[in-house]
């Protein structure tokens, strides 16, 4: 609930970016849809309730006409390139990993392009030319080639270090307790991370602030905190935006 106690120390941090006549950016990433099911029903009405731009990352070659059908005409939500299957080929003591050296580079450079060119055919107006791999990982070499397939920009999870072959839109908040629960995480640690990540702004870094969803694990946690969230950042001070203006930034 947002008039928990917990939710205090976000609004005064917005409140100091509002004395202070600065505006910190805001944007929402969800992982792994495929097609329609109520999750994402409950994602798409509580977006789009709250006027909060939706970037999903979708899967290409578990997807097809089903989702995009749904999506059709449905202002606010653009899809990005969510791997190819999201299949792990690490070893078995290796962190999961899809888009790795533990394949040629070809094989997945070529799947990476079939699920380009896939998504963009489903999604001729809502499609966003951003590589989200999954498990948020991805083996350095084969970040130089991806402007070559179409790729306009990449989005993993953590701060970002620009300077390199393609512009990072990057993810900063999880609300999922991977390594817990796996549903929603405890409302005090979301809210302290995201007052860390706009001090850091405050501070100076121009980078906008990504907040990470994955509707088809969410609990009632997890949808909570979404709400919450959206209510509180309902805020002069708070501007979510949608991927692709940020990446034009």
């Amino acid at each position: 609930m947002t008039d928990s106690k917990s939710w205090e120390p976000l609004r005064r941090e917005l409140d100091r970016w509002q004395a202070a006549g600065r505006v910190a950016r805001f944007w929402l990433r969800d992982d792994d849809a495929i097609e329609p099911t109520p999750d994402l029903e409950t994602l798409l009405a509580s977006t789009g309730d709250n006027a909060v731009p939706l970037t999903l990352a979708v899967i290409p070659g578990l997807t097809g006409e089903a989702l995009a059908a749904r999506l059709a005409g449905k202002a606010g939500v653009s899809v990005a390139v969510h791997g190819w299957l999201h299949t792990n080929h690490a070893g078995p003591e290796r962190k999961k990993q899809e888009l790795g050296a533990e394949r040629p580079a070809e094989i997945v450079l070529g799947e990476l392009g079939d699920g380009f060119r896939l998504l963009q055919g489903l999604y001729p107006a809502r499609f966003l030319p951003v590589l989200v791999p999954p498990w948020n990982r991805i083996d350095a070499a084969l970040i130089p080639a991806l402007p070559d397939l179409g790729f306009a920009g990449l989005s993993v999870y953590g701060r970002a270090k620009q300077g390199g072959p393609i512009p990072l839109l990057n993810t900063h908040v999880d609300i999922i307790d991977w390594h817990g629960t796996r549903g929603g995480r405890a409302e005090e640690e979301l809210v302290a991370e995201l007052v860390v990540e706009l001090s850091d702004r405050f501070a100076g870094s121009d980078e906008p602030i990504g907040v990470l969803a994955h509707h088809l694990v969410h609990d009632a946690a997890a949808w909570d905190f979404l709400s919450a969230l959206f209510a509180v950042t309902s805020h002069p001070a708070v501007r979510w935006l949608p991927a692709s203006a940020l990446l034009e930034r």
